[in-house]
């Protein structure tokens, strides 16, 4: 029986393999595998022995992952440095996991690579976590631009919209359009109908409205309270006003009851619309106070109607 103590390189091998980290080594001049730790087997499915070259490691690496990580790696190599990449691996049943490879480069005396040696860490479940923290990021992220009651943006969603197309606006010298649409005797609808009624006429009202704007680009938004706005890129004062009577038209067509409006017997609303090619002079602010001002000039003209101003 041999009692002799074990040598260091046995020692060091017990205890790379004694680790989760998967450890190998590839030789920079052949590219081939000097070795993998066994622990590749239970994670991957691939047997070390399976592990010949570096072109096995490129293949086994999700199609979407593989370029920009061999890339990466080749480049950093090239100039002597350590480096990680976070990339899926493809297991032996055709699933994949989450690898995050740890790279040193071991260099000749002149400077060139001589060695890679690293270790391969399972992050699967971190990946998972972070998937799980983006989502409710977004999530959270979409409730605080979104109107609770109505589901369609909300003011702080209007502000940043209308801020950035001004500016859009502002630099290409496009024409921009707004349009503040008021539900008409609201709150002697509430006090007929019940409160409960009324945030479901609100909600009507929003999905009826958000089908006035037709691109992409056009942004509908709940203004405050009975109030709504439709902010209208590249639109000028002949188009924003044909948008208005949409507006009117779409709520018309809902034909909503309401008993105690002094104008109909069905909801209506009170539209102003206004259009500006903005200047470096001219105001953000000031233009949403003077279309907000023709929307009541709407109401004080008498309710169920439109203002428009090209500015």
């Amino acid at each position: 029986m041999d009692n002799s103590p074990p040598n260091d390189s046995d020692v060091y091998k017990t205890l790379l393999e004694s680790t989760k980290a998967i450890p190998w080594k590839i030789d920079w001049a052949s590219k081939q595998f000097a070795y993998i730790g066994p622990q590749i087997e239970p994670l991957l499915g691939w047997s070390p022995e399976s592990w010949h070259s570096v072109e096995d490691w490129v293949n086994r690496i999700h199609e979407e992952d593989r370029e920009r990580v061999f890339n990466f790696c080749v480049q950093q190599s090239l100039q002597g440095l350590d480096h990680e990449a976070d990339y899926r691996a493809l297991a032996a049943d055709g699933s994949f996991v989450w690898i995050r490879d740890v790279v040193h480069v071991m260099r000749t005396p002149t400077g060139e690579p001589e060695a890679l040696i690293g270790f391969m860490f399972d992050i699967s479940e971190r990946k998972k976590t972070e998937e799980q923290l983006l989502i409710m990021q977004k999530q959270l992220e979409e409730l605080s631009y979104k109107d609770g009651l109505t589901g369609v943006a909300n003011r702080r969603m209007f502000d940043t919209v209308l801020e950035r197309e001004w500016l859009e606006a502002r630099q290409h010298q496009h024409p921009l359009s707004l349009i503040m649409i008021d539900i008409d005797y609201f709150k002697q609808f509430n006090d007929f109908y019940g409160h409960l009624q009324g945030d479901e006429i609100l909600k009507q009202v929003a999905k009826t409205l958000a089908q006035a704007g037709v691109r992409t680009k056009d942004f509908f938004a709940r203004f405050g309270g009975e109030e709504f706005a439709l902010i209208l890129p590249e639109t000028n004062e002949v188009s924003v006003s044909k948008i208005a009577e949409r507006c009117r038209n779409l709520i018309f067509k809902e034909q909503i009851p309401h008993a105690k409006s002094e104008v109909s017997q069905i909801l209506t609303i009170s539209v102003g619309a206004g259009s500006i090619t903005p200047s470096q002079t001219d105001d953000l602010k000031t233009f949403v106070e003077s279309v907000d001002a023709l929307m009541y000039q709407a109401k004080r003209n008498g309710r169920n109607r439109i203002v428009v101003n090209g500015a």
